[in-house]
């Protein structure tokens, strides 16, 4: 695979985008410019994956627009090795910013199609991480508790699952609404385990499938 000087400036021009739509995290603007997001594309489309837009990737599901991605994952406010639940491995390049961010990742995807395709792209770009096919609304209870939980579908309610398995004084950030518009939410809890929930802007997202999302 390619990333030649147009691939790269057309990264600069989307980092210098972000910013200009208020994304302040230069942590996050740093990851994001050393993931070549085109990868993620077939090659017949390269010259969308810099622009500020979702994009289908198959299976009915899409990788989130890039401002999107930037939004969440500033929320999130990840730190060098912490574990880091991703629910919804969708592409991939969630994933890679995670890991560039140096978080211990274990994702899961409900797709098989999806699952393969990801773990196999991220594997060949030298990346990390614990990959899983499953019921991601359910998280992954055997490796709990994460210190963040990043959930990249639409749930019609905080699973309760997730917030079983989030660390006191962990973090987690979930699009939360009905099958058309939802609400992104930050759910922080204490170190006494008591839960406070944090209302940002609306998203469209594709539905969270499994027991605790969308069956």
């Amino acid at each position: 695979m390619t990333d030649s000087y147009l691939h790269k400036g057309w990264r600069n021009a989307l980092i210098q985008n972000l910013r200009n739509k208020g994304i302040y995290s230069e942590t996050v603007l740093t990851a994001m410019q050393k993931v070549p997001r085109h990868y993620f594309f077939e090659s017949a489309f390269w010259e969308h994956a810099y622009q500020d837009k979702a994009f289908g990737i198959g299976e009915g599901q899409t990788i989130s627009q890039p401002s999107t991605v930037a939004f969440q994952t500033e929320l999130l406010d990840v730190l060098p090795s912490q574990k880091v639940l991703e629910i919804g491995t969708g592409s991939g390049y969630q994933s890679a910013v995670l890991l560039e961010l140096g978080a211990n990742l274990y994702t899961i995807e409900y797709n098989r199609k999806l699952y393969t395709k990801a773990r196999n792209l991220l594997v060949q770009l030298g990346y990390k991480a614990h990959f899983y096919c499953g019921d991601g609304s359910e998280g992954l209870a055997n490796y709990a508790p994460y210190d963040r939980i990043i959930v990249t579908a639409a749930a019609p309610k905080i699973p309760t699952s997730l917030i079983q398995q989030l660390a006191p004084e962990g973090v987690m950030v979930i699009p939360v609404g009905d099958n058309q518009q939802q609400q992104m939410c930050r759910v922080i809890k204490d170190k006494t385990g008591q839960i406070t929930i944090q209302k940002y802007a609306d998203f469209a997202f594709v539905p969270l499938l499994g027991k605790e999302g969308w069956q």
